[in-house]
C-alpha cells in the first residue's frame, strides 16, 4: 500500500470521528484481521446502534500507521496487537456497555 493509500484510511477515519463527535478520546481505534468480530463480539459494539467503522489498509504496516496516528492524537487503544495477518483498522466511539 502506498501512502496516498494510508493518508486515504485517515482521512476516511478521521472523517467519521468528526461526524460522531466526542473527540478523539471519546473513540476507540484498533487493527484486526476480522474487525466485525473484534467490533461485535471482543468489544461489544451494537452494529445496529453504535458508530463504528473498520477499512482495509492492505498490509499489516499501513494498519499499524493508521492505527498509531490515531492513538498520538487521544484516542484509546494500544499499539503492539495483531500479527501479519492484520491489515485492517477500526475504531468505534466508546459506549457504557462497550468493552476497551
Amino acid at each position: 500500500m502506498s501512502v496516498s493509500t494510508a493518508n486515504q484510511v485517515v482521512t476516511e477515519i478521521d472523517a467519521y470521528i468528526r461526524q460522531g463527535g466526542g473527540g478523539y478520546s471519546a473513540w476507540y481505534v484498533g487493527i484486526a484481521s476480522e474487525p466485525r468480530q473484534r467490533l461485535f463480539d471482543d468489544h461489544n459494539v451494537d452494529k445496529d446502534r453504535d458508530a463504528w467503522i473498520y477499512r482495509d489498509c492492505g498490509s499489516q504496516v499501513v494498519a499499524r500507521q493508521v492505527e498509531v496516528y490515531f492513538l498520538q492524537r487521544g484516542c484509546q487503544g494500544g499499539g503492539g496487537g495483531g500479527d501479519s495477518s492484520t491489515h485492517y483498522a477500526y475504531a468505534y466511539k466508546m459506549n457504557a456497555h462497550t468493552n476497551p
